[in-house]
């Protein structure tokens, strides 16, 4: 029952909500949950329901709720100087710490890192990036970027372009023209029946190739990918497949964006993907586990390459016109510090990594001969169950069905939060690092009963 009518119409009568059902909403015929509390992995709503989210917000609260340490250091900053902008050398303590703490867990060859307040402003700077690098070279028609379909990267103009998922092109005149994508590494969804993982490599390896020789590679100027592919299906990639792209890449001279707004900062279980599947980027996107969301922050990590030319660039025409009033915030960077301290000093990194292997094992002894369940994967902290309609010929359900959502509803009723993942019956989960493992076993055992409610064998 609701305890504050009033609020509920303010809700739909102000609040332009994303991602939304905008008619719906404002008509009152979806619900609205209005989120007063949080702890470890819980949340608790107006009305006294207490939910285990199992999708840390939108995979982001990787420290957990009610952190003290991180909402301490963000008022202590608040206090002290709430603002000052980055602009012309400007720092603050904050800042220049959290800088120097995100390159010491970098790869080696990364230098500096530029900070913006969301992945979607992140990426819109690396493309920005990657397109004065190769004006400073001399290269003014090597300006187009590859992404994947069902990758992820934004929902602005040029990142809802790099994102490969249909509801974020529909209606908004997308993608631009210099956007291309190419075949995504889902092997369960994308693979002919019988097609071997290698031989599935071998394809996207193919297809890019084709797609670079089409174009030419002297118009290419990036590639863009997750290390998992996140809310396209949270899809780690097969066996060897980064390798065999970064090859492709290196042979035609194509910069790398490793986009780890995901997977950065320990979901893995180890510091970053590139880390976890060897990978060498030119740029790393990173936002949401660099502070856990307790306050908005992203960054650019660029590489010791790329920063060579960006150096070029400005002696030869003067400062950098690019910049964003709010980068390098001080509260928000005291937010990444304070966040990244407690990862550390609690072993969050490495619980991510034995607590999610825990995960993903549970769910497929639960789940695993389920007449519907057609694939359960993950990696480190992040695990997906995908449903069909027919498990031996890979039959997908019809879009009307709305399986997905419906087991995710189910869920919720049971007290659990996932996520029905977009383009298919997939349901998602991505916990807080803090997740214990009768946590987990929660999380699974009532995946099972959702399923079975909606889903009866």
């Amino acid at each position: 029952m609701l305890t504050n009518d009033l609020l509920d119409q303010w809700d739909r009568g102000n609040f332009f909500h994303p991602s939304t059902h905008l008619a719906q909403h404002a008509r009152g015929e979806s619900p609205s949950r209005i989120i007063l509390t949080a702890k470890g992995v819980h949340i608790e709503d107006r009305d006294g329901n207490k939910l285990l989210d199992a999708f840390a917000g939108l995979y982001c609260v990787n420290a957990g709720y009610g952190r003290s340490e991180i909402s301490d250091a963000i008022a202590e900053q608040a206090r002290e100087l709430a603002y000052y902008h980055s602009y012309v050398g400007h720092g603050t303590e904050a800042s220049i710490t959290l800088a120097k703490m995100i390159l010491d867990r970098a790869p080696d060859h990364m230098s500096k890192v530029y900070f913006g307040l969301g992945g979607s402003d992140a990426n819109e700077t690396n493309v920005k990036l990657v397109w004065y690098y190769n004006n400073i070279l001399g290269r003014p028609e090597k300006k187009k970027i590859i992404s994947r379909w069902r990758g992820y990267h934004g929902s602005g103009l040029i990142t809802g372009s790099l994102t490969g998922l249909e509801l974020f092109h529909k209606k908004f005149d997308l993608p631009m023209t210099q956007v291309m994508h190419t075949t995504a590494p889902y092997f369960y969804r994308e693979a002919p029946v019988g097609m071997s993982e290698a031989d599935f490599v071998s394809k996207c390896v193919a297809d890019l190739e084709e797609m670079i020789a089409r174009e030419g590679a002297d118009t290419i100027a990036a590639f863009i990918g997750e290390p998992v592919l996140g809310t396209g299906g949270i899809v780690p990639p097969p066996a060897r497949y980064w390798a065999a792209i970064q090859e492709v890449l290196n042979k035609h001279d194509i910069l790398f964006i490793a986009d780890e707004v995901v997977t950065g900062f320990g979901r893995l279980g180890s510091m970053f993907g590139s880390d976890h599947y060897e990978l060498t980027p030119d740029i790393i996107t990173i936002a949401k586990g660099l502070t856990s969301a307790y306050a908005p922050l992203s960054g650019s990590i660029v590489s010791d390459n790329m920063w060579r030319v960006l150096e070029q660039g400005t002696d030869e025409n003067g400062p950098i016109g690019h910049g964003w009033t709010y980068s390098a915030h001080p509260i928000c960077a005291a937010a990444g510090v304070a966040n990244l301290n407690l990862i550390d000093d609690l072993g969050l990194m490495e619980n991510a990594g034995t607590v999610g292997s825990y995960l993903n094992e549970a769910m497929r002894a639960a789940l695993g001969d389920h007449a519907h369940v057609g694939d359960i994967r993950g990696e480190g902290m992040l695990c997906a169950v995908e449903f069909v309609e027919n498990k031996d010929d890979k039959v997908f359900f019809s879009t009307e069905k709305k399986i997905g959502p419906a087991i995710s509803a189910a869920l919720l009723k049971r007290g659990v939060i996932a996520r029905a993942m977009p383009q298919g019956d997939i349901l998602g989960f991505a916990p807080p690092f803090c997740l214990t493992r009768e946590e987990a076993n929660k999380v699974v055992e009532q995946t099972k009963a959702a399923v079975n409610e909606v889903l009866p064998v």
